[in-house]
């Protein structure tokens, strides 16, 4: 919530989005004041300010952003009143036409009948809108645009491209700066740099949205992988491997065709048969589940499983790690009867709180209900809905947790797992659903305590969301620093010149031998180089042999947190750094 100041010394507290949605509307203003020919399009509020779409002859230029932001702040010094009023369909759109808004227009036209059409007026300026906003332009205090881009219109890539320009605003001058300060450490801790930087990953033209994984991004993500397949083994998770390419029949079972279609990369196999790679792991668990008759004693069943999965994203929405077409989601399907709901659902949330505290993350939880295009009967969406409800109300306490309205799987309700990092961002992270329908619709079932057959329910699980997505989030949140037990490289061994090349081979080995990743850097470089490469490569400790170290089969022991510690017996700083490892230090 924002606190801004009304007349006669009075203050209100608003909501981020309704300051945002109306600084989106002065943006708009701006625009057509200094390119009276631009068209607009649509100027929402996001998770963090605003942006507004236009349809203009050129991209705007740095030196456009900063007239638009100028005039933006006369706008606010002008304090217009920020008036709404309603008009029926037919004069809406001639009203717009008459404008010669074509994008306004189309908005209209695609709205339903009876639907209350609304616009906003500010001096000069009318929108169409359904708001609502603020009293009045002069509420805004602090603004500053960001960057603006391409983004096609209604975010499909056979429609026109628009220029998109994104800002933020404040009620405080001090506000601002501390959000761009924050702006400014997220560029620098920014995974897709820091993924080249630290030779862990890139990306090619060849393959986008698909991660080419460096030796020690890939030793990074099989240490991830080698702990989370521990934490769940030890909580009775089965871990199981299923079918890149599946028929089109066991999706539309599913309801992913109907669903989900455009989504996936559909194939045809040499018998003219439609394939697709699975955007998901749910029909193959569940086909795990279905090859056996089960019991009622055998569950819960948790199928967990890391195979490789694609989804075809657009490619204007693919954004390094965290948006990808190709990636290992943490996924579980856990097999349950009705009563186990929320005893399994605490049990998720206790292992989310035991992985997520490891990394120091702390998160919160949001029920997501039922979308438009739900599948199933509404009775068992109810049934689901309340089951979450009252876990959640558990948990969290009643009225704790966010609601999101609509935004749940189209097989049924989910709590989201919303993360913050150490810069405040919040990251939607894990998801836990609970699904009546798949089971019906692939007729599971198991044998109940009476010898009758009973439908079991599907709980969907991910915790990481995806092992690709937690490293690039992870990434930024330490900054490329790692905690010694995932560091790809925990100890970096230098020797200062040749003669101490011998006694640094024999370090290194001995590192290795006792299960500490290490590398050598035995090159003819001078010994700050080394460090300073290291440092850079944030490397935990580096281990710096000179001729004393030799004579005392001792090492010069630097840290990353706590710079120069001084000579260690070797064997001392190997039981040191197994203890960190073990013991999961930050």
């Amino acid at each position: 919530m924002f606190k801004i100041k009304l007349g006669g010394g009075k203050t209100a507290e608003v909501e981020e989005s309704m300051y945002w949605h109306t600084t989106s509307h002065i943006m708009a203003q701006a625009v057509k004041r200094l390119f009276p020919e631009a068209k607009l399009a649509i100027g929402p509020a996001i998770e963090n300010g605003f942006y507004y779409d236009f349809d203009v002859e050129k991209p705007f230029s740095e030196d456009d952003l900063k007239k638009i932001e100028e005039e933006m702040k006369k706008i606010i010094k002008e304090n217009f009143e920020l008036e709404r009023f309603e008009l029926p369909r037919e004069k809406a759109i001639q009203f717009m036409k008459e404008k010669n808004e074509d994008y306004k227009v189309e908005l209209i036209e695609d709205l339903p009948n009876g639907e209350v059409i609304s616009f906003y007026k500010q001096g000069d300026f009318t929108d169409l809108c359904r708001g609502p906003h603020l009293p009045s332009t002069g509420a805004v205090k602090a603004v500053k645009l960001l960057t603006s881009s391409g983004a096609y219109w209604r975010g499909d890539e056979h429609n026109k491209m628009l220029q998109r320009i994104y800002g933020i605003s404040f009620p405080k001058a001090s506000e601002l700066e501390d959000y761009l300060q924050k702006l400014e450490e997220a560029k620098q801790r920014d995974h897709r740099k820091l993924g080249k930087e630290l030779d862990l990953f890139f990306f090619d033209e060849t393959a986008p949205g698909m991660a080419y994984w460096m030796p020690k991004g890939f030793k990074m993500m099989n240490v991830l992988i080698d702990f989370w397949r521990k934490e769940h083994e030890k909580r009775g998770y089965q871990e199981f491997s299923g079918p890149q390419l599946n028929s089109s029949e066991l999706w539309k079972i599913s309801g992913h065709w109907d669903h989900y279609k455009e989504d996936m990369f559909v194939l045809t196999d040499t018998d003219g048969k439609e394939q697709a790679l699975k955007p998901m792991n749910c029909p193959n668990a569940i086909k795990i589940f279905a090859s056996k008759l089960r019991s009622y004693k055998d569950l819960p069943m948790r199928f967990n499983d890391i195979d490789v999965i694609h989804r075809n994203e657009k490619s204007g929405q693919l954004n390094g790690l965290f948006r990808v077409r190709m990636f290992r989601q943490d996924d579980s399907h856990n097999f349950i009867t009705e009563d186990q709901i929320g005893s399994e659902i605490k049990d998720i949330i206790e292992i989310a709180k035991d992985l997520y505290g490891i990394f120091g993350l702390e998160f919160e939880l949001t029920l997501s209900t039922r979308p438009d295009d739900y599948m199933g009967e509404i009775e068992l969406w109810d049934k689901a809905e309340a089951n979450l409800k009252q876990v959640l109300g558990e948990l969290c306490g009643e009225g704790q947790y966010r609601i999101n309205e609509g935004d749940g799987a189209f097989y049924g309700p989910k709590i989201d797992i919303k993360m913050k990092d150490c810069l405040g961002r919040e990251w939607q992270m894990g998801t836990v659903q609970v699904d009546f329908q798949l089971p019906l619709r692939f007729h599971l079932s198991y044998i109940d305590s009476n010898g009758e057959k009973k439908t079991p329910i599907l709980i969907h699980r991910a915790l990481f969301g995806s092992f690709e997505r937690f490293i690039g989030i992870i990434t930024e949140h330490f900054a490329g620093a790692f905690p010694i037990w995932l560091a790809p490289i925990q100890v970096k061994v230098m020797p200062i010149s040749d003669n101490q090349a011998e006694y640094a081979k024999q370090v290194f080995e001995n590192l290795q031998e006792a299960g500490i990743r290490t590398e050598l850097d035995d090159r003819q470089e001078k010994i700050g180089y080394k460090i300073r490469e290291a440092q850079l490569q944030k490397i935990p400790y580096m281990l710096i042999l000179g001729e004393k170290e030799v004579e005392a089969k001792s090492v010069g022991v630097r840290s990353r947190k706590e710079g120069d510690i001084g000579a260690m017996k070797l064997e001392e700083f190997i039981e040191k750094a197994k203890q960190e490892i073990e013991n999961f230090e930050r």
